[in-house]
């Protein structure tokens, strides 16, 4: 199982409907492993390694026959990625090759466990990148320096990948993209979209570049996502940095000026915007005509965390109701809107009927300002959402990150080591009572964004295993 608290999570409190949520989360949980669906697309028969699959095609591609390697006349099998979770598709890789395979190296978060054998690992920080980052960056450019046309190469991109594949651009310190991203992203609360542009700029491995340092080798480029369309992901790609960018020097200095954060960045950081030398331009798809390559995306949405989610539901006899598939607003906002709905439900039995589970996905924000809390999205969906279901005797709220760890956890905040980076958090109406009986103060602790240590203390916040991340699943289920 991916959650690894299940007994602490399920109790106390509304014991019932805990187990319901916890259930259903564990089952979008596991359905985010992407470890099963690599293996599905690539095979070895009769010394042939087949790399395919229709369900995990982009849109649009102008080829979807399977690419098909005698292993005689390959030469050297490597794999190279980054992102939260990437061991779990690069070890689906090397289960399937074994001594085939040649090696590779992989940057993941700091915190997972090292399961590869074959390929090497590198654990990195996220959110803000750190030396290991850079170091992993080194190992993999060692290893791709004499590639040829003879060889092959795995390439994965999963989510974090923005942090993990660092490698700063001369004349721009670590410190330097490190205080960016905090800005932009934690104190300001910019979405990762309008970031890249600027991180994108900053790094000699972003953007496309890496793919250029493979060249000449055939490549396979596995993202782990949903399959999108084809000429989406040639043109109007921003972080799967595998692939080619649309953004520009010019969009970069746009984004800092939109947020109001133009005056507060490094001036190392403003002075090469502002410079823009076409050197350190991102690739475009013109860029990738000249190169061999195929992508697979392997995580189709009729096999994600969302509709497994769903059938556990129904399996459980709650009907399923999904109110919003990419929610982007501020974690406690949505958390608050959505509990006001379920009670609505509980009171009104509208719009919708109990028994039912409501669910969400996207990626909500937390804006954090100077604070310096521990806590991660999910966890203040959950606990916002508890000070509108106190006292409800029919109500629990559930929310997670596919990858299991939402938030940064304590990587921001010395002294904290001894809880755990939380994948989220289930509440129910007893939870707010709970809190004043040993004396948390809920508004203070989502005040402070301190949501961790408080679902922490109330054995409410959620502890799963690591892997890729895909969406933030919320859950609210009503009982009848």
């Amino acid at each position: 199982m991916r959650i690894l608290n299940m007994e602490a999570l399920t109790s106390h409190g509304n014991i019932r409907g805990r187990r319901l949520v916890a259930e259903i989360l564990e089952a979008g949980l596991e359905a985010a492993d992407p470890y099963n669906n690599t293996k599905m697309l690539i095979r070895i028969e009769d010394g042939k390694l087949i790399v395919g699959n229709k369900q995990f095609n982009p849109y649009g591609a102008p080829k979807e026959d399977e690419e098909i390697y005698d292993l005689d006349q390959l030469d050297r099998i490597y794999v190279f990625g980054a992102g939260k979770g990437v061991q779990r598709i690069a070890k689906a890789i090397e289960d399937v090759l074994g001594d085939r395979l040649t090696g590779g190296h992989v940057i993941d978060k700091k915190g997972c466990d090292i399961i590869l054998e074959r390929i090497g690992v590198t654990l990195g920080a996220h959110p803000l990148p750190d030396e290991d980052c850079i170091r992993g960056c080194k190992s993999i450019l060692a290893m791709a320096r004499d590639l040829k046309k003879e060889d092959l190469v795995f390439t994965i991109a999963a989510n974090g990948i923005s942090s993990l594949l660092t490698l700063p651009v001369p004349g721009v310190s670590l410190e330097d993209v490190r205080k960016t991203t905090h800005i932009m992203q934690i104190e300001h609360g910019a979405p990762t979209a309008e970031l890249n542009p600027i991180r994108n700029h900053l790094d000699m491995m972003k953007g496309g570049r890496i793919s250029k340092y493979l060249h000449p080798a055939r490549m396979i480029h596995i993202i782990a996502v949903p399959p999108e369309s084809y000429d989406g992901l040639l043109y109007n790609n921003r972080w799967l940095h595998t692939l080619p960018d649309c953004t520009t020097f010019q969009e970069a200095v746009m984004m800092l000026k939109k947020w109001g954060a133009w005056d507060e960045v490094p001036r190392s950081v403003v002075r090469h915007l502002e410079k823009a030398d076409p050197e350190y331009e991102t690739p475009k798809a013109k860029d990738f005509e000249k190169m061999s390559f195929r992508i697979f995306g392997i995580m189709p949405e009729e096999l994600g965390m969302l509709p497994a989610a769903q059938r556990k539901a129904a399996e459980l006899g709650l009907q399923p109701i999904v109110l919003a598939k990419d929610l982007q607003a501020e974690a406690s906002q949505a958390g608050s809107v959505i509990a006001t709905i379920a009670r609505t439900i509980e009171r009104e039995n509208k719009p919708f009927q109990a028994p039912c589970a409501l669910f969400t996905s996207g990626e909500v924000l937390v804006t954090v300002g100077k604070e310096k809390g521990i806590g991660g999205r999910n966890q203040e969906y959950a606990l916002s959402a508890a000070l509108k279901i106190s006292g409800s005797k029919r109500i629990v709220v559930g929310a997670v990150d596919s990858d299991g760890t939402d938030g940064p956890g304590t990587q921001l905040r010395q002294g904290s080591e001894d809880i755990p980076c939380l994948a989220g958090g289930i509440v129910d109406g007893e939870t707010v009572n709970e809190a004043k009986q040993v004396g948390i103060d809920l508004d203070k602790e989502l005040k402070r964004h301190n949501t961790t240590v408080a679902l922490w203390k109330l054995k409410s916040g959620v502890v799963a295993t690591h892997n890729i991340s895909l969406n933030d699943l919320g859950v609210t289920v009503i009982l009848d």
